[in-house]
C-alpha cells in the first residue's frame, strides 16, 4: 500500500477501475480471458466495500465499441448505485459512450469536487491511433481548470500513461506530448495525483511533487519492463484511493483470482 496521509479526517474512497474489453459477444475472450467473467468478479470485489464514494472508469471500457459492450458495463456498474464518472481510451467509442453511458449513476462530467478535491478527466485519444496525444486547446482547457481549483487538492486522469514506462513495445503508445502536459503540472502545486491505465500494469513514479499511478487492468496483464509484448502471471485488478482533505492520500491495487485460458494460442500485432 502506497501512502501520504498526515491526518486523520474521513477520506474521500474511490474505485479506478480501468480497460474492461467488455464485447457485445458476452462470452469473448481477450487473449485467452473471458473479460465479462472478469468484470464482474471486480465488481463482486467491490461490491463488499460499502464505503466507495466514486468510481473512475480510466478507458478502454469496451473491446469493440459496441453499444452492446457498453449496455452490458452499465447493467454490471448500475447495481452498485455509485456515482461513476469515466473517460475515453484507445478503444473506445466517444459517441457511443455519451449515448449509453450518461443515465442513472453514471455521469459524463469532465470536472468536478468531491471530498475536498478537485477532479479534471481528460481525453488523451486520437482517432485510429493507440498511442495518446493532449491537443494545444485540450492542454489550455486544463490550464485554466486548474487555476480555477487553486488551492484545492488535484487529480487528475487521462488514459494513456503520460511518460514511458519502460516497456519498450508498450512505450510506443504512451502520450506524445508529454513535455506539455507536465510543463502545465509543474506550474500548479496543488496537483496531488495522475492516475491511468492502458498498460495493463501496476506502476507508480514520483516527480516533482506529483505521484503518477498506473493501474492493472480487469482483464489480461502485460509482463513490465518487457522489450516485446508479454503477457504476466498477475490476476486482473482495480486500484482503492482514500483521498484526505488536506491532500494527502493512500491507495492499493486489489486482485481478482481469476484465470484465462492459457491452452489459447496468442497473436499480437
Amino acid at each position: 500500500m502506497l501512502s501520504v496521509r498526515t491526518n486523520q479526517a474521513v477520506p474521500l474512497s474511490i474505485a479506478q477501475v480501468t480497460d474492461m474489453h467488455i464485447f457485445a459477444n458476452q462470452t469473448q475472450r481477450l487473449l485467452g480471458m473471458e473479460t465479462q467473467r472478469s468484470l464482474w468478479e471486480a465488481i463482486e470485489r467491490i461490491r463488499i466495500k460499502s464505503e466507495l464514494d466514486l468510481l473512475l472508469l480510466t478507458g478502454n471500457i469496451s473491446g469493440d465499441g459496441s453499444y452492446a459492450s457498453y449496455e452490458t458495463v452499465n447493467n454490471l456498474i448500475t447495481p452498485l448505485k455509485i456515482p461513476t464518472y469515466w473517460l475515453v481510451g484507445d478503444c473506445d467509442r466517444d459517441r457511443i459512450m455519451e449515448d449509453c453511458l450518461n443515465t442513472g449513476m453514471f455521469s459524463q462530467r469532465k470536472v468536478f469536487e468531491r471530498g475536498g478535491w478537485h477532479f479534471i478527466l481528460l481525453n488523451s485519444c486520437v482517432v485510429g491511433s493507440s498511442y495518446g496525444f493532449l491537443s494545444a486547446q485540450t492542454l489550455d482547457w486544463l490550464e485554466q481548470h486548474l487555476i480555477q481549483a487553486t488551492p484545492k487538492p488535484t487529480l487528475i486522469a487521462l488514459h494513456h500513461p503520460p511518460f514511458p514506462i519502460g516497456s519498450d513495445w508498450l512505450d510506443t503508445s504512451c502520450l506524445q506530448n508529454s513535455e506539455e502536459f507536465l510543463a502545465v503540472l509543474d506550474r500548479h502545486h496543488h496537483v496531488k495525483l495522475v492516475l491511468f491505465g492502458h498498460i495493463h500494469q501496476e506502476y507508480h513514479r514520483h516527480r516533482q511533487g506529483v505521484d503518477y499511478l498506473g493501474t492493472p487492468s480487469t482483464c489480461v496483464q502485460f509482463q513490465p519492463q518487457s522489450s516485446t509484448f508479454k503477457l504476466d502471471h498477475r490476476f486482473p485488478g482495480f486500484r482503492l484511493l482514500q483521498l484526505y482533505p488536506d491532500g494527502t492520500w493512500k491507495t492499493q491495487v486489489e486482485r481478482i483470482p481469476v484465470f484465462r485460458d492459457s491452452n489459447i494460442a496468442i497473436a499480437h500485432r
